[in-house]
């Protein structure tokens, strides 16, 4: 296991599920800065996103088992699991009184990381895939998944019923899958 980038992702599941310690430094290296980037676009807050990424990990070990490669690569899977963590916390109490108290310079530093963030996401080729979809699915994933929205949000914040947004978004993964697969 030199070479991490030739592990794989048949392999990386193989050790995750046999609980290989050696494979959580593999994930964490592979995947970490694009799991940081969409759990600190939804929270805006540094330290909390780099616990939140902690706790990604954790869960993703401890729920190796329910991982399924039928219904979607290992990579989406853990992206789900960082993103619902996330918004998770957003709703918690927390979350909103710090919010309340945040003061300007921070929130410039954030925006300054988050775009430095946002190159990871590129470099996957998530961004360049989301180009090739029709836009109202397009719009549909980056409210959901890049904003962090949940699908009532989106449905609010794009002025669609919530059942068109449901649909579209569930088009659209699957629209990804194929492009993917």
């Amino acid at each position: 296991m030199a070479n991490t980038k030739k592990i794989t992702e048949e392999e990386l599941v193989r050790l995750l599920k046999n609980k290989d310690e050696r494979v959580l430094n593999i994930l964490y290296e592979k995947y970490s800065l694009s799991l940081f980037g969409v759990i600190h676009r939804v929270l805006n807050d540094q330290e909390l996103s780099e616990e939140r990424l902690q706790e990604c990990f954790l869960k993703i070990w401890k729920n190796a088992d329910k991982y399924d490669a039928k219904k979607g690569r290992l990579f989406t899977w853990m992206l789900t699991i960082a993103r619902n963590l996330a918004i998770d916390t957003t709703r918690t109490k927390r979350f909103r009184e710090q919010g309340k108290i945040q003061n300007l310079e921070n929130s410039v530093s954030i925006i300054e990381k988050v775009n430095s963030v946002e190159m990871n996401t590129d470099e996957i080729g998530v961004r360049d895939l989301i180009k090739k979809l029709n836009t109202k699915y397009a719009q549909i994933i980056d409210v959901i998944y890049f904003q962090g929205y949940t699908q009532s949000e989106a449905a609010k914040e794009l002025d669609l019923p919530l059942g068109t947004v449901k649909t579209r978004t569930r088009k659209a993964l699957t629209l990804l899958k194929d492009y993917i697969m």
